[in-house]
């Protein structure tokens, strides 16, 4: 997911695809342990992802608080 993407979601929606990118991730590094993904670089996408998620989340936490 762009960052582009991410800053036109609300802040429920970005708490839903925080959660639903988690639990992917979480699918991803188990099935990468019983047998190699096709493609492992999934993996870090996701990760990246989660990251520009909570990110985006702690900005508008902060932009709260002021």
């Amino acid at each position: 997911m762009k960052q582009a993407d991410i800053k036109n979601l609300s802040t429920d929606d970005l708490r839903e695809q925080l959660a639903e990118s988690t639990e992917l991730i979480g699918k991803l590094k188990m099935n990468h342990s019983v047998s190699p993904l096709e493609n492992p670089k999934q993996i870090t996408v996701a990760r990246k992802t989660i990251a520009r998620l909570n990110t985006e989340i702690r900005k508008r936490e902060l932009q709260e608080a002021k």
